[in-house]
């Protein structure tokens, strides 16, 4: 099954998949957060996906912010959505750093590129995590 990541913000996520095999993540789409349930009602609809990953705002000290609280929130939220599904929390720090240094913003649409390349940063390291246990 496909794994997704992703990169949860106040307006934009930034979506991530993984192939069927899960040994390769790759920037997705990104959508309005608003929108998420229902892409991902039709998404489930047209793809296997298993396990979905969040990435896990924690500041630089590795501490809980308000944003932290949010995508908590958020988790749930999609939990009760979709109870055949295994939702992860996943520690995102520096995704959005590795994500500029790959992409350079020359305009809007590259910024929003932005949050589907974070969100395959962290389905990457989700996917090593997971191999490292097989």
């Amino acid at each position: 099954m496909k794994r997704l990541a992703f990169d949860i913000g106040d307006v934009w996520t930034g979506i991530a998949i993984s192939d069927v095999l899960g040994m390769f993540a790759r920037p997705f789409k990104t959508i309005k957060t608003q929108e998420l349930i229902i892409f991902l009602e039709e998404l489930i609809h047209d793809e296997p996906i298993g396990t979905i990953v969040i990435g896990y705002p924690k500041t630089i000290a590795g501490t809980e912010s308000e944003q932290t609280r949010k995508t908590v929130r958020f988790k749930e939220k999609l939990e009760k959505e979709f109870p055949e599904h295994t939702f992860v929390l996943w520690d995102e720090r520096y995704t959005s750093q590795q994500a500029q240094e790959i992409k350079k913003v020359r305009s809007k649409e590259d910024k929003l590129k932005l949050h589907a390349i974070a969100a395959a940063f962290i389905l990457e390291t989700y996917l090593a995590y997971e191999r490292t246990k097989a």
